[in-house]
């Protein structure tokens, strides 16, 4: 069984390095992409909007762990909504804002749009979406915890 995970493992990464091109790559300036993109914000915020509703008519969020997941799924609504406004301002702002190599490297004229500045802080958004992704690693940890501590407590 060993040899076969090991083989299925190596299997993985030559298909994952044997390639040059990324075929199926669109980065957002046409038109379709960013559209869908923008339409899985909204299918994002509306799931956790759901999830965040089921928790609490179901009184799941008296547990810590599940109360945990409710902040996160709060959290990951807030960051999707700066997510779904930063890219819808940075079709507004001109071209020549945000100038340089992307990455690193990349800066943006505050003075060349009023929108600008809102760019900027709108890029800010790892901000919430870390944060949201630490809740929600706490809450599942929490939750394994107490199940662990549970089967433990029924073997005795």
């Amino acid at each position: 069984m060993r040899n076969q995970a090991k083989l299925l493992c190596l299997s993985a990464a030559c298909l994952l390095f044997a390639g040059n091109n990324a075929w199926g790559f669109q980065s957002h300036p046409a038109p379709e992409g960013l559209y869908v993109h923008q339409l899985a914000h909204v299918i994002f915020v509306i799931a956790m909007g759901i999830l965040v509703y089921w928790l609490q008519s179901n009184r799941f969020t008296k547990q810590w762990g599940w109360r945990l997941i409710q902040v996160a799924c709060i959290l990951f609504i807030l960051w999707n909504v700066v997510a779904f406004v930063g890219h819808w301002v940075e079709e507004q702002i001109p071209q020549g804002s945000v100038f340089g190599d992307p990455g690193w490297r990349q800066r943006i004229d505050l003075t060349s749009h009023p929108l600008t500045p809102v760019f900027y802080v709108l890029k800010l958004d790892h901000l919430v979406s870390v944060p949201a992704m630490i809740f929600l690693m706490l809450g599942l940890r929490s939750l394994y915890k107490q199940a662990l501590s549970e089967e433990r407590g029924s073997d005795g």
